[in-house]
């Protein structure tokens, strides 16, 4: 369950700013910049002041030195601010089996190229017998958006790149493999996940559209403990919650 591990340091964010760079005071004192590996608005995740855990590289070619990773809210949840982690959460949850849903295959590919595009995860049967399972393609998003009463929100801007995803899956189904969509949900006071009709309609009505076409949506719950992190348990997901 030691996915996140490595050397890492703590410290208290400063700032976020330019989308991918944020000010950090370390423990002992110094200030440094750390690269933020997160496409989305973080919205309600960045509190000035905050305790933070961030990586650390000795790359030279790195710009910067560190990666903001976990942050630790006022109320005590913790938050994966590396969008990038999620895939290897849900790797790690394959390898132990404990995905409802997605237990049974021999083994897996990561990064697949498919239909124009590229899905995270190839999900395949050895067998030779009755039993043998056709493949099963997964696409990961990083669930981090809380809103009110425990319910987390998907995505948290507008997105392109989940409409085409969604689309890859659709195609897929259609051909005859079973396709999910895995919401791995890196904020620890989420109980349930629906969709953010009011922030991308039309990434949610692709992915209602898709549900109704035979697409699988499964999310799962992420437990944190500095440095470690895995997924521990499914959470209820509604396609049509929040809908106008």
């Amino acid at each position: 369950m030691k996915v996140l591990q490595g050397d890492w340091v703590t410290g208290r964010l400063i700032r976020r700013y330019k989308r991918f760079l944020a000010d950090i005071e370390l423990t002992d004192g110094d200030r440094v910049v750390a690269h933020c590996p997160n496409t989305g608005a973080m919205t309600n995740c960045l509190e000035q002041g905050a305790p933070v855990w961030l990586s650390h590289s000795v790359n030279p070619a790195r710009k910067t030195q560190y990666t903001f990773e976990l942050l630790r809210t006022t109320p005590g949840y913790y938050i994966g601010i590396n969008t990038l982690r999620a895939n290897d959460l849900v790797a790690e949850g394959l390898n132990r089996n404990v995905i409802p849903g997605l237990q049974g295959y021999s083994g897996y590919d990561r990064e697949v190229t498919v239909n124009s595009g590229r899905l995270d995860f190839r999900l395949f049967s050895t067998r030779v017998d009755s039993k043998s399972r056709e493949d099963c393609f997964v696409e990961v998003k990083s669930v981090t958006l809380l809103e009110s009463s425990g319910t987390g929100m998907f995505p948290d801007a507008v997105t392109q790149r989940g409409l085409k995803h969604i689309e890859i899956l659709r195609r897929l189904k259609q051909a005859g493999s079973r396709a999910v969509l895995l919401y791995c949900v890196q904020h620890t006071g989420i109980r349930r996940v629906h969709l953010a009709h009011n922030i991308d309609s039309a990434y949610a009505d692709a992915v209602r559209s898709a549900i109704a076409e035979g697409v699988e949506v499964i999310a799962m719950k992420v437990v944190f403990r500095p440095p470690h992190g895995w997924l521990s348990r499914e959470l209820p997901f509604d396609s049509d919650a929040g809908r106008l």
